[in-house]
């Protein structure tokens, strides 16, 4: 099975295009925990890049500081793992942070 074809990550895709990123990342750790190799970086980017946004929410410094974090995660692996782009999802995500969220960013795969 694909990574984005588990239950996880098609709930927390779900949660995603609704803004709600607290899900996101609940829905991820689990399968996160499970996971290793680059498989394990981007779900551990991804839910980073999700606490960033729920964060931002009353903390936009502490939403920066995990997008810092998430990128990290996510700079070893190639533009498009697992079938997310991850140069899109990580541009999404500044796009947000950078427009105190008036834009809402989009999960791309």
């Amino acid at each position: 099975m694909e990574l984005l074809e588990t239950p996880e990550y098609q709930e927390a895709i779900a949660f995603w295009k609704e803004g709600r990123f607290w899900e996101v990342h609940e829905a991820l750790e689990p399968l996160w925990r499970r996971l290793s190799g680059p498989e394990r970086e981007l779900t551990q980017g991804i839910i980073l890049l999700a606490a960033a946004l729920h964060k931002a929410r009353t903390h936009p410094q502490g939403g920066w500081r995990n997008y810092q974090k998430a990128l990290a995660h996510l700079e070893a692996l190639p533009s498009v793992w697992a079938g997310v782009q991850i140069g899109h999802l990580v541009e999404e995500v500044r796009r947000a942070l950078q427009t105190g969220l008036a834009y809402r960013p989009r999960f791309p795969s």
